[in-house]
């Protein structure tokens, strides 16, 4: 899906924010690459000393940034929760990781749990799009990103369990 930004003022940046400059109009599987630029976010943070309080400080600026620039970006665009708005999957690409160490196994199950989450959205999931403008794009990935979170815990427990 190709879409032109707005030239200019407060649409622009609000599509500019919602569509991560542009990558999520441009992608083929926008859903995905919003999701892998919050693993990112969740990687090259995780080196720093206060690892825990960027990602949760990120995150906070990520979805109240992403209510007001989504909701904004719907209206320019005209449809809802179009495809190019991928700020709500950098989030809950990034909430699925938070307070996790970055290894391979966890980025595997939580990036694979989102993907089917965001794209299944089984009940309740799927009502939280229903939200009006921004609430309803972010809602629904942040759910599906906080139920992510929840496997990704507990994936150790459920390993062990079972060997």
């Amino acid at each position: 899906m190709t879409l032109h930004p707005p030239r200019r003022g407060v649409e622009s940046l609000a599509w500019q924010v919602a569509t991560c400059a542009g990558v999520g109009a441009v992608a083929p599987a926008p859903g995905t690459v919003g999701t892998l630029l919050g693993m990112g976010v969740w990687w090259a943070t995780s080196a720093l000393a206060w690892a825990l309080a960027v990602q949760v400080l990120v995150l906070a600026l990520l979805l109240g940034v992403g209510v007001w620039a989504g909701g904004r970006a719907e209206q320019t665009i005209g449809r809802h929760d179009p495809g190019a708005i991928i700020i709500d999957e950098v989030a809950a690409g990034l909430l699925t990781f938070v307070g996790v160490a970055p290894a391979w196994p966890a980025a595997v199950v939580g990036f694979c749990c989102n993907r089917v989450l965001d794209i299944a959205k089984p009940f309740p999931i799927c009502r939280l799009q229903r939200l009006p403008r921004g609430w309803g794009i972010m809602a629904d990935d942040v759910a599906a990103g906080a139920l992510s979170a929840l496997i990704v815990h507990l994936w150790p427990r459920l390993v062990a369990l079972f060997t």
